[in-house]
C-alpha cells in the first residue's frame, strides 16, 4: 500500500515500524458543540483506513483524543453556566452518538487532556531543562530557533509568518520569537487550572497531543492524520516540541485530508457556513452521510449540497437493490454451475472487481475508485440476475462480495435500513395475484396504480412478485 505523506509530499510504500503493527494518532474533536459534516470527514476516512488495515491483517492500536481544555470548551462552558468538566462530558457523549451511528468504530484508546496533565507537565519540563522552552509573565513558551526544522511539515516561509505574527503586538510582547507559541499557560479568572513547577494554569493546544501521542503509543509513530487545516501550526508545533523533548523521529507518516466546502467556501463554525451532522441525519440516514463522504478521494476537497447528497441517496439505493435482487433471484437459480457465457461473465466481473478496489485501496487510499469498482460490479450482477441462467452460488457469491467490500468502508448493503412492507400493501398485491389469475387484467393495474400511490412499486419477474419502496 502506499500512502501520501505530507511531511516529505510525495507517496510511499506504507510499512509499520514494528512489523504486522500499526499505531497511528488521529486528532479528535474539542468537545465544546456538536461536530460538523466537514469535521466528520477525517473521522469517517481515518476509520475507513483503519479498517483496510485490518482487513490486510495487521494489528492497528488506533488513538483519537478529545480535547476537553480549551479557549472554545471555556467560552462555552462560561456562557451556559457550567463547568468545562461538565460541558466536555456531555459532548462527548453527543460525539458518541453521531460517531457510532456514522459506523466509526471506538478507538482503542480515547485519551482526554484534562486526564493527561501529568503526561503534559513532564514534557514541559523536559524542554525547560533542554533549554527549548521558556518561562514568561502568562506562561512557558516553546522557542523554536532552538529546532532548526520548524517548518518542514507546512513548508511556509518563517520569515513571512514571522512578519505577520509581529503585527500582532500584545501577542508578541513576551515572546522571543513571534512564532513562539505557549505550552503552558497561566492561570486567568474565571478558568480552570492545574498546579506545575511554573505556577497554576493550564495547557496549551497543541502540547496536549503530543503529550497523548507520546503515552499512548510511545516516541515514534506510523501515522498522525488530520485535517489539512491542522497541518500549520498544529501539527507542525507537535513535531517540533516532541522531537525536541525525545530527540527521535515523531511521526514517519503524516496524512491530511481536504476541505468540505459549503458554495466552494471551507465549511467552518467560525464562518458560520456549516451544517453539524446531527442536523444533517434528519433529513439523510448517516450512512449516506458516510457514503457521501467516501465518494471522494481524501485529499480532494468536497463541495457539499443537497442535490449531492440526493444523488447519493440514489447511489446508494442500486447498490441496496442490487444486493437484494441477487439474494432473491439466488432462490429460484440453480445450485450448480451453469456454465453459460453469462456465468462466466460475473466470474470475471467477480475477479476484476477484487483486484480493482484492492488496487485503488492501496493507492493512497483511493476510496472513490474502490466505490467505482464495486459499481461495476453492480452492473455485472444485475445483467446475470436478469439473464436468468447463472447459478445461485455465483449470485450469492457477488453478493457476498459487495458485503465484505463495502463493509471494510465501513457500509453494510444487506441492511437496507427500510421498513417492512406495510400488511396492507401486501394484501394489496396478493389481491392484484387473484386478480391476474382469474384474467380480470383491468382490476390487476388499477391494484398496481393504488400500490404505487402508496409508495411502493410491484415488479413481476421469473422468480416471482417483488414489492419495493419507492
Amino acid at each position: 500500500m502506499k500512502i501520501y505523506n505530507s511531511l516529505t509530499r510525495q507517496k510511499e510504500d506504507l510499512t509499520p515500524l514494528e512489523s504486522g503493527h500499526f499505531k497511528i494518532y488521529v486528532c479528535g474533536p474539542t468537545v465544546y458543540d456538536f461536530f460538523h459534516i466537514g469535521n466528520a470527514r477525517p473521522f469517517i476516512v481515518y476509520d475507513t483506513l483503519r479498517r483496510y488495515l485490518l482487513w490486510l491483517g495487521n494489528q492497528v492500536t488506533y488513538v483519537q483524543n478529545f480535547t476537553d481544555i480549551d479557549d472554545k470548551v471555556i467560552v462555552r462552558a462560561n456562557k451556559e453556566g457550567i463547568t468545562s468538566k461538565e460541558l466536555a462530558e456531555t459532548m462527548i457523549g453527543e460525539y458518541f452518538h453521531d460517531a457510532d451511528a456514522l459506523n466509526i468504530l471506538r478507538a482503542s484508546i480515547h485519551p482526554r487532556a484534562t486526564e493527561s496533565i501529568d503526561d503534559i507537565i513532564r514534557i514541559v519540563k523536559i524542554l525547560v531543562d533542554k533549554g527549548h522552552a521558556y518561562v514568561t509573565d502568562d506562561g512557558v513558551y516553546f522557542s523554536i530557533d532552538t529546532f532548526p526544522s520548524y517548518g518542514k511539515l507546512s513548508g511556509h516561509n518563517l520569515d513571512d509568518l514571522i512578519a505577520g505574527a509581529s503585527e500582532r503586538v500584545s501577542d508578541t510582547e513576551s515572546k522571543r520569537n513571534p512564532l513562539d507559541f505557549a505550552v503552558w499557560k497561566f492561570k486567568k479568572e474565571g478558568e480552570p487550572f492545574w498546579p506545575s513547577p511554573w505556577g497554576d494554569g493550564r495547557p496549551g493546544w497543541h502540547i496536549e497531543c503530543s503529550a497523548m501521542s507520546l503515552a499512548n503509543l510511545g516516541e515514534t509513530i506510523d501515522i498522525h492524520a488530520g485535517g489539512v487545516d491542522l497541518t500549520f501550526p498544529h501539527h507542525e508545533n507537535e513535531i517540533a516540541q516532541s522531537e525536541a523533548a525525545t530527540g527521535k523521529p515523531f511521526v514517519r507518516y503524516w496524512m491530511h485530508n481536504g476541505f468540505v466546502n459549503i458554495n466552494y467556501e471551507k465549511m467552518s463554525k467560525s464562518g458560520g457556513n456549516f451544517f453539524t451532522v446531527r442536523d444533517l441525519a434528519q433529513r439523510y440516514p448517516y450512512h449516506i452521510l458516510r457514503f457521501f463522504i467516501l465518494q471522494a478521494h481524501y485529499r480532494m476537497p468536497i463541495n457539499f449540497s443537497d442535490e449531492l447528497l440526493d444523488a447519493t441517496v440514489t447511489s446508494w439505493k442500486r447498490i441496496t437493490s442490487s444486493a437484494d435482487h441477487l439474494a432473491f433471484v439466488a432462490k429460484t437459480a440453480p445450485d450448480e454451475t451453469t456454465k453459460s457465457e453469462e456465468e462466466q461473465a460475473l466470474q470475471d466481473a467477480l475477479t476484476t472487481c477484487r483486484y480493482n478496489w484492492k488496487n485503488a485501496m492501496d493507492d493512497d487510499l483511493n476510496t472513490a475508485d474502490a466505490i467505482a469498482a464495486l459499481f461495476e460490479l453492480v452492473r455485472a450482477a444485475n445483467t446475470a440476475a436478469s439473464s436468468g441462467d447463472v447459478s445461485a452460488p455465483s449470485l450469492l457469491e457477488a453478493r457476498d462480495t459487495l458485503i465484505e467490500l463495502f463493509g471494510v468502508l465501513g457500509l453494510d448493503p444487506s441492511d437496507t435500513q427500510e421498513e417492512a412492507v406495510p400488511s396492507e400493501i401486501m394484501a394489496l398485491v396478493e389481491e392484484r395475484t387473484k386478480a391476474k389469475e382469474a384474467r380480470d387484467y383491468q382490476r390487476a393495474d388499477a391494484i398496481r396504480d393504488e400500490v404505487l400511490a402508496k409508495g411502493f412499486k410491484i415488479e413481476d419477474t421469473p422468480q416471482g412478485v417483488r414489492v419495493l419502496p419507492l
